[in-house]
């Protein structure tokens, strides 16, 4: 009687399974090991077809899905990394494929190795696969890691409190559209050691062309007097013509009204003044800012001086070129030097702390702030320069930490994605630096000419403007009395200085100008 079809199966997979392994110890480690690039390759020499197809199968298509998401689908997969609960999932996942590599290695090999081995042989194999186990381990953990910092670090920094400022952005419309220019703040603020409460010794708008990713800084001198408020603000019924004494002789300095005394200042003095807020003092100076330089200062991000170090470090530190002796430390005021100085020189390698002190020494500089304001905006710069997907990708953890503790912002963590995407563009793109011109607006910071200065913010925002506008001969005023409002003050045509900080942040040795 002729042997039914199950039977001859049955035998073909005994005579399978007795057919001895010929090949080598080495051969089948080898093969374990490669098949972890394509999981189920190893089953298929093993004479598992089936679960090695299955595998093999789920691998490619893995394989395919990450390769269309990074190709086609990157600003979906950014918002996916800012989002904290998106992110769990992550974690999950990978290290659910993790595990599941690591059984077909192990697998694999049992399955490869030649039966008949001796003790030595099989203990090196053991020994090897033990290694790769253990590196796939420490890649998964370290890449959970990465992804737990991503998403402290979105939850405390992006956390989506309340601002009395923010505007509106629609979800259902392209936020570019919505924001073809973006203004962002970005405010130094220093707590330090014999300060009470926090002043923001640096004060400067990026604006951004949201379409081409070109960035024209401004920076505002700190001891700026007057600061004028919008006037449909509740700040504008009490300082009607700025933030100032009237008062007090308008001859004298009144460095409790700088601008670098507002965060501070008046939060203390008109609390829940704007309605709701985490941080009323920036919620102020956007208001503020804007209405000086004629602009709608749509976010904040606010730094701490004493924290920048630690970002510069996780960084590996930055590169500038250093024209001349910059302090670091010191204090003019109570004549104490500086315990040392930056010496000049190109393409100078800069720490945490060297980095702080050339955006911040200002002891016996000539110009002394508008020198300051020059190697800030240099600073800003070369940080834009070292932050380098690979560096920043290997230095993530790092770099994370610092941004916890140093970095408060509104900037709403829904717009996350769209704020990764631009600021890609404007890496690549010009940096350039707007100059309020010293001499014409403000030869000292108690009567500024803030009208001046928002003509040549527009004319350096606006090309056609400037192409087009006709200079006139620039109206000086001299200091208004206590009586006499700030708003007298004629603009300033002067034609903006808008020079690439590539020029500006040169190696070019000499005192500041």
């Amino acid at each position: 009687m002729a042997p039914s079809r199950a039977q001859r199966a049955s035998r073909s997979s005994r005579a399978r399974r007795v057919q001895p392994r010929r090949r080598s110890a080495f051969a089948a480690l080898a093969i374990a090991i490669l098949g972890v690039l394509l999981p189920g390759t190893a089953y298929l020499v093993a004479r598992r077809p089936r679960l090695g197809s299955a595998l093999i199968i789920a691998s490619l298509t893995l394989y395919g899905a990450a390769a269309y998401l990074g190709l086609r689908k990157r600003d979906a997969v950014i918002s996916w990394a800012l989002d904290p609960k998106l992110l769990l999932w992550m974690i999950a996942g990978l290290s659910a494929i993790a595990l599941v590599w690591i059984v077909v290695l192990v697998t694999s090999y049992k399955m490869l190795r030649p039966l008949a081995v001796g003790p030595g042989p099989r203990l090196l194999g053991a020994m090897v696969i033990g290694v790769v186990c253990f590196a796939m381990t420490v890649g998964t953990a370290s890449g959970a890691q990465t992804l737990m910092a991503q998403r402290s670090l979105v939850k405390k920094v992006f956390p989506g409190g309340k601002s009395a400022t923010r505007p509106t952005i629609s979800a259902t419309k392209d936020i570019w559209q919505q924001l073809p220019r973006l203004n962002v703040m970005l405010l130094g603020a220093d707590d330090g050691d014999g300060r009470q409460g926090t002043r923001t010794d640096t004060v400067m708008v990026a604006s951004i062309d949201t379409k081409t990713g070109n960035t024209s800084l401004i920076s505002l001198t700190r001891n700026f007097m007057r600061m004028p408020f919008p006037a449909d603000s509740p700040l504008h019924k009490i300082y009607p013509t700025g933030f100032w004494d009237p008062s007090v002789d308008p001859s004298k300095e009144q460095s409790e009204f700088y601008l670098d005394a507002m965060y501070r200042n008046i939060p203390k003095q008109h609390p829940g003044i704007l309605g709701p807020s985490d941080n009323e003092g920036a919620d102020i100076l956007k208001l503020s800012v804007g209405e000086a330089l004629g602009l709608k200062i749509h976010y904040y991000v606010q730094v701490d001086l004493a924290g920048f170090a630690k970002l510069v470090e996780a960084l590996g530190g930055i590169t500038v070129n250093i024209n001349y002796p910059v302090p670091v430390g010191g204090n003019d005021d109570k004549k104490i030097p500086p315990s040392r100085y930056l010496q000049p020189g190109p393409n100078r390698k800069l720490n945490g702390t060297d980095a702080l002190w050339f955006a911040r020494g200002r002891y016996e500089v000539p110009t002394a702030d508008l020198a300051r304001q020059t190697r800030q905006r240099c600073t800003v710069k070369a940080i834009v320069e070292r932050a380098t997907p690979q560096n920043v990708l290997a230095n993530y953890q790092a770099i994370a930490h610092a941004g916890e503790q140093l970095i408060r912002t509104d900037i709403p963590p829904k717009l996350l994605g769209a704020f990764v995407t631009l600021g890609e563009r404007v890496k690549t793109a010009k940096i350039s630096n707007v100059d309020l011109d010293k001499q014409k607006n403000f030869p000292n910071g108690r009567n500024p000419n803030y009208a001046g200065m928002r003509e040549i913010v527009a004319q350096a925002l606006d090309p056609a403007r400037r192409t087009t506008s006709l200079p006139r001969k620039t109206t000086t005023t001299k200091p208004s009395t206590a009586t006499q409002p700030r708003s007298t003050t004629k603009p300033s045509t002067t034609k903006p200085d808008t020079g690439d900080l590539t020029s500006a942040c040169a190696y070019k040795p000499g005192p500041p100008g």
